[in-house]
């Protein structure tokens, strides 16, 4: 069932990114076809299609999560752009440790990834309890620190 949901996904991504969607187009569209089974029999091969890897029932909770992080990111941009024009806004550089709450690993990539999306952080290293990351300014340390992201991270993926 996960080959069949990974080609499926994989032939709509080709759709999307190809615009070849006219039956005129039979031998692209075959090619297409072709191409994406190739590519799911070597990822079968290759043993990198597991139950982890593709989990359908968290692309429900990244519908509220994503917008959430890109509005975040809009605000961390135009605080590191007024940063940069003004030289008289302070830059203090920090490393801090976070705490993430997520049970399984791939939260937590998302969670440490979010950090890193985020302007003005950086994720340097994770392990199985921290997060450190590198931080613009002393606001961007504490907004990372306050446990927001880490919150919503936990609550939308992890239900």
């Amino acid at each position: 069932m996960r080959y069949i949901f990974f080609f499926v996904l994989s032939f709509t991504l080709w759709l999307l990114l190809s615009g070849h969607y006219a039956i005129h187009h039979t031998l692209v569209l075959a090619m297409g076809i072709l191409s994406c089974a190739f590519v799911v029999y070597l990822a079968g091969r290759l043993s990198i299609v597991d139950e982890e890897g593709i989990q359908i029932n968290l692309a429900r909770h990244l519908v509220v999560y994503i917008p959430w992080l890109a509005w975040a990111i809009i605000k961390a941009n135009i605080d590191v752009a007024k940063r940069i024009l003004n030289p008289r806004l302070p830059i203090a550089p920090r490393i801090v440790r976070v705490r993430g709450t997520q049970k399984t690993d791939l939260c937590r990539v998302i969670f440490a990834n979010s950090i890193t999306l985020t302007p003005g952080t950086v994720s340097l290293d994770l392990d199985e309890e921290d997060i450190v990351v590198h931080a613009l300014t002393k606001e961007a340390a504490d907004d990372v620190q306050s446990g927001d992201m880490d919150r919503r991270v936990t609550t939308a993926l992890e239900q």
